[in-house]
């Protein structure tokens, strides 16, 4: 997302003589996506943030395939998914592509006995239950239910839960996640249309400095594998830092729907983009108000891309038996459209209260063995009937 932010002390010139009160130069560090051409920040830490031991382990957390090629309508129940202590050990990857992982998790907690890092990814991760705070080197955000988290790869980060049940969706993209680039101008401003503005952006604030040399454990995903490291300083001994480059929230909540007279298509709801994917929120709004409107999206055909749905809250009109944490995937090649009867209960409805998140892949998702123990049986079929 590019929009200027600092925190905390920063000299006045990049690259120049930055020194401590008490004796010493501040460490600074670039840290950015794309080589040098992609969104970076300038971050000064109190000691090199190169001190690190060799790995200690490594270990796969490489997704195992159950299905590679698929050409049929699924759906899972994430809620089925069973809680688990720690926030790493909870996530789930359920569907792959080259460009992007999904998956759900349901943490108890985030163990204090490490810190985490992915090497390979952006992250996404969407809170379906719980709250507590985000906590980086670049200051901490609070987060709650209905927010997107998103957390630029390489970032160092702890999640401080407030209780034990939290429910998460998550998606791990190779490459940068930004906002969509329809809604902004040429100088990265939200435009007037936007169903968003920086006014609901929540930024990284309360910038904590650790002044703390030991031995902490950093996991960093990379390749597939998992790698213990450990740092011989506080990842967040960060004075001050300013750039482009950082994590940031956003509510759905705070998504403003777009509606016309006739049905509008799901680019409306945009929220996110990638090389490979978009993210679109849908939320409560009203109906289209043609008199003679049909508010139930038409059938369509996914043929560049699969069509996933996240099941929030609320009533999906356009589903039948459908629950809360469930997610279909529809994928491209095949119609698909509203459930038998699902056209009809719409005519004259003139608002919804739906909650869903949608991830609309350009390129064929493949299916985990993790998801296969979610599945709902026959899906495909229940158009049948």
């Amino acid at each position: 997302m590019p929009r200027y932010h600092k925190l905390g002390k920063i000299p006045h010139k990049r690259h120049t003589v930055f020194k401590k009160p008490e004796g010493g130069l501040y460490q600074e560090e670039l840290f950015g996506t794309l080589g040098f051409s992609g969104m970076s920040s300038l971050i000064y830490h109190l000691n090199p943030p190169t001190v690190v031991t060799n790995p200690v382990k490594s270990w796969s957390v490489a997704p195992e395939i159950a299905i590679e090629k698929n050409m049929k309508a699924l759906s899972f129940k994430g809620f089925s998914l069973k809680p688990e202590e720690d926030f790493l050990e909870s996530r789930k990857t359920l569907m792959v592509n080259s460009s992007l992982h999904i998956g759900l998790a349901a943490p108890k907690t985030f163990s204090k006995d490490y810190f985490y890092k992915n090497a390979d990814a952006d992250e996404m991760l969407f809170i379906h239950k719980g709250s507590g705070k985000l906590k980086t080197m670049y200051g901490n955000i609070e987060f709650q239910y209905g927010d997107y988290l998103i957390i630029p790869r390489g970032t160092v980060y702890q999640l401080d839960f407030d209780g034990t049940d939290n429910r998460l969706l998550y998606i791990e993209s190779f490459d940068p996640i930004y906002t969509p680039s329809r809604y902004r101008n040429n100088y990265g401003q939200f435009l007037e249309h936007s169903p968003f503005c920086e006014r609901d952006i929540r930024l990284p604030e309360n910038l904590e400095t650790h002044d703390e040399k030991g031995a902490f454990k950093i996991l960093i995903k990379k390749q597939g594998m998992m790698w213990e490291y450990v740092y011989g300083n506080h990842p967040f001994d960060v004075v001050g830092w300013d750039g482009f480059n950082y994590p940031y929230a956003f509510s759905i909540h705070d998504f403003e729907p777009i509606t016309g007279r006739i049905h509008m298509p799901p680019p409306i709801h945009q929220t996110f983009e990638s090389a490979g994917f978009v993210v679109c929120s849908f939320v409560p709004r009203l109906y289209d108000y043609h008199p003679e409107a049909v508010p139930a999206p038409y059938h369509h055909s996914n043929v560049d891309s699969d069509e996933i749905l996240y099941y929030v809250d609320g009533d999906f009109m356009s589903r039948n038996d459908i629950e809360i944490g469930q997610i279909t995937l529809h994928p491209g090649g095949i119609p698909h459209g509203p459930h038998p009867g699902a056209i009809e209960r719409s005519i004259g409805k003139k608002a919804t209260e739906e909650l869903a998140v949608m991830i609309d892949p350009f390129a064929p998702m493949s299916i985990t063995k993790e998801a296969i123990n979610l599945q709902v049986d026959d899906y495909y079929a229940s158009w049948n009937h």
